[in-house]
C-alpha cells in the first residue's frame, strides 16, 4: 500500500523517469545495444586507435631528442647565469642594463632632481655595501616558491645557503629517456659533496593493459645519491632517548636511538617505484607522485626561469594562468603517479593540433 502511495506522487515518478532517461544515453549502454556488425567495425577502430598510440609515443621521443639539442644551446646562457651569481665573473654595463616598464616616469623624475640630490645619492651609493654575486640565490627561490618551501625545515636554510646552482642534465641518445637534476653546492660545514644528484627515469610508450591511457612521456620511477654528511650535522635523522627496563633484573636503562627527520634533503632519499607488480598504497602513492610533480617543476620552470621565480615575477605570472589540472572532491588539484606537468612536448603537440 505505501509503495503504491508513493509510485503515485508526481515527483518522485518524474524522478525515477529522469534516472531511467540518463541511464539509457549512456554510451556504454548505447554501444551495447549496436548490431554486432557495428561493434566489429568499432573494435577495428580502436585497433587504429591502438596503433596512433604508438606513433605518438614515437612522436615525444623525436621531441626529448629535440629538448636534448636544445639544452646544449641553453648551456652557456644558465654557465654564464651561475657566474654572475656567485660572483666570479662582474656583468658588463651593457648586460646589465634593463629597461623597466617604468622607465620612462623613472627619467623624468631624474630630470626634475638637482645636483645637490644627485650628488647626496651617488655618495650614499658609494657607501653601500656591496656583496659578492647574488647572495642566497637559490636559497630565495625555494622560499618563494611554496611547492618547494613546504619541504625546507628551518636547520635546512642554512645548508640551502651554500647552495649555487642547480642544471638539468638529459639522458644520451639511444639511452632510456631521464633526466638528472644536479645541486651544486660549495664547500660547507654539513656534507663533503660538491653536488647532490636526483635521477627521474621516464618511460614513452602506450601502457599494454590500458593503451588509451597514453598522453605523453611520464615519470616512472626516480633514484636519489648518497649524502656524506659529516659528523654530528645529518638534519635528516634526529636522536632521541628512551628508557628501557630489563625484563629479568628490572633495572632501567636509558639508551639513544636515530629515527628519520623532516627535512629537504629527504628529496635526495625517494621512495621507489614498486618494480614486482604490487600496488602502493594509498600514502606511498601520493608521495611519489608529489616527488614526480616536484621533479617536474625544477626540469621545467625553476631552472629555465630562475631569474623571475628569484624576483616573484614568474610567480605572479603562474597565479594569473590559473594552473589546470583535475580537481577533486573538494576543489584540490588531484596528483597521481605518472601525471604530467605542461612540458616541451605538450606544447609542440598543442602547436602541431593548432597548424
Amino acid at each position: 500500500k505505501l509503495t503504491d502511495q508513493v509510485m503515485q506522487n508526481p515527483q518522485v515518478l518524474a524522478a525515477l523517469q529522469e534516472r531511467l532517461d540518463s541511464v539509457s544515453h549512456t554510451p556504454s549502454s548505447y554501444i551495447e545495444t549496436l548490431p554486432k556488425a557495428v561493434k566489429r567495425r568499432i573494435n577495428a577502430l580502436k585497433q587504429l586507435q591502438v596503433k596512433c598510440a604508438h606513433i605518438e609515443a614515437k612522436f615525444y621521443e623525436e621531441v626529448h631528442d629535440l629538448e636534448r639539442k636544445y639544452a646544449a644551446l641553453y648551456q652557456p646562457l644558465f654557465d654564464k647565469r651561475r657566474e654572475f651569481i656567485t660572483g666570479d665573473v662582474e656583468p658588463t654595463d651593457a648586460e646589465s642594463e634593463w629597461h623597466s616598464e617604468n622607465e620612462e616616469e623613472d627619467k623624468l623624475a631624474g630630470d626634475m632632481k638637482n645636483k645637490a640630490v644627485i650628488a647626496e645619492k651617488e655618495a650614499a651609493a658609494a657607501e653601500e655595501p656591496n656583496p659578492k654575486g647574488i647572495p642566497e640565490f637559490w636559497f630565495t627561490i625555494f622560499r618563494n616558491v611554496d611547492m618547494l618551501s613546504e619541504l625546507v625545515q628551518e636547520y635546512d636554510e642554512p645548508i640551502l645557503k651554500h647552495l649555487q646552482d642547480i642544471k638539468v642534465k638529459f639522458s644520451d641518445p639511444g639511452q632510456p629517456m631521464s633526466f638528472v637534476l644536479e645541486f651544486h653546492f660549495e664547500p660547507n660545514d654539513y656534507f663533503t659533496n660538491s653536488v647532490l644528484t636526483k635521477t627521474y627515469k621516464m618511460k614513452s610508450e602506450p601502457d599494454k593493459a590500458d593503451p588509451f591511457s597514453f598522453e605523453g612521456p611520464e615519470i616512472v620511477d626516480c633514484d636519489g645519491c648518497t649524502i656524506d654528511w659529516k659528523k654530528g650535522k645529518n638534519v635528516t635523522v634526529k636522536t632521541i632517548k628512551k628508557k628501557q627496563k630489563h625484563k629479568g633484573r628490572g633495572t632501567v636503562r636509558t639508551i639513544t636511538k636515530q629515527v628519520p627527520n623532516d627535512s629537504f634533503f629527504n628529496f635526495f632519499s625517494p621512495l621507489r617505484a614498486s618494480g614486482d607488480g604490487e600496488s602502493l598504497d594509498e600514502d606511498s602513492e601520493f608521495t611519489l607522485a608529489s616527488d614526480f610533480e616536484i621533479g617536474h617543476f625544477f626540469r621545467e620552470r625553476i631552472v629555465p626561469r630562475a631569474v623571475l621565480y628569484f624576483t616573484g615575477e614568474a610567480i605572479e605570472d603562474d597565479d594569473n594562468s590559473g594552473q589546470e589540472g583535475s580537481k577533486g572532491e573538494e576543489g584540490e588539484e588531484e596528483v597521481r603517479p605518472g601525471s604530467r606537468a605542461k612540458s616541451l612536448p605538450e606544447l609542440c603537440k598543442n602547436q602541431q593540433r593548432n597548424s
